[in-house]
């Protein structure tokens, strides 16, 4: 085994895995703290150092991950991820880049890569967004022809919440997160529109109970499957490490038993 194939095995190990995990959350309360000027003001310097040390850390870390896997390194989605958020943190924030000084929590979501339960859920996420797409755009549909109906129908009486189709659409989302959508909509609404109940209800059934189950159930399959992909990876790897070992036991008996032909011939 190289010096590269113990280092990567070295950065692999969980309590390497957890330290990181440490740093990143002493990190972000020390980033938090710095928000604060009463903190600042009795710990100003200590402060600021902690965050150099975690940031000196995160990219020795990086560091050795490039020294360890190579151009390897940049296949990894997840280390792309963490090569960026590291090198955002490392440019300095002058005053034409002093956006840059708030861009450095971005550090904390370097524990969605660290952490693996994390990081399935953003991978189910990102594998639903092809099938979230159509999803959208069947919710953009309905949202657009609600959107119509109710400028025509309502917009007259109601010109603040229906006026223009941006206004109803608007106050359709408004609607859909049931959002004081009965006492500060649909009722006022239904005083001048009895009947007006017949449209708010199924809109309501259509978009808050359907399709949001719908984009649910979406990231709710990804993330079973994003799961059972990793199983299955490491269920191979599993095989691989025990029919190597069996070849090299099987290995072993074949080299015994020659030496032990080879003894009875000399013996004989």
């Amino acid at each position: 085994m190289g010096f590269r194939d113990r280092l990567a095995k070295w950065l692999a190990q969980p309590w390497v895995t957890s330290g990181i995990i440490a740093v990143i959350v002493v990190n972000a309360v020390v980033l938090g703290l710095e928000t604060s000027d009463e903190a600042m003001a009795q710990a100003g310097p200590l402060l600021i150092a902690i965050d150099r040390a975690c940031l000196a850390i995160f990219t020795i870390e990086i560091a050795l991950k490039l020294v360890a896997h190579g151009g390897r390194f940049f296949r990894s989605g997840w280390n792309v991820f963490d090569f960026v958020i590291v090198g955002i943190a490392l440019v300095p924030a002058s005053e034409g880049l002093s956006v840059l000084r708030a861009l450095r929590i971005l550090r904390v979501l370097r524990v969605i890569s660290v952490a693996p339960r994390l990081r399935r859920v953003v991978e189910g996420f990102v594998r639903a967004i092809p099938g979230m797409g159509s999803v959208f755009l069947l919710m953009a549909l309905v949202f657009y022809i609600g959107a119509v109906m109710a400028t025509k129908l309502f917009g007259d009486a109601f010109p603040q919440w229906f006026g223009t189709l941006g206004d109803s659409a608007y106050s359709l989302f408004q609607i859909m997160t049931l959002e004081s959508w009965s006492m500060g909509i649909v009722r006022p609404v239904m005083e001048v529109y009895p009947y007006a109940w017949a449209f708010f209800v199924p809109f309501i059934l259509v978009t808050t109970f359907a399709v949001v189950n719908l984009l649910v159930g979406l990231i709710v399959n990804s993330m079973q499957d994003a799961h059972h992909e990793e199983e299955g990876v490491r269920t191979d790897a599993y095989r691989d490490e025990v029919l190597e070992r069996l070849a090299r036991i099987e290995a072993r008996l074949a080299d015994g038993e020659a030496e032990s032909a080879q003894e009875r011939r000399k013996g004989a």
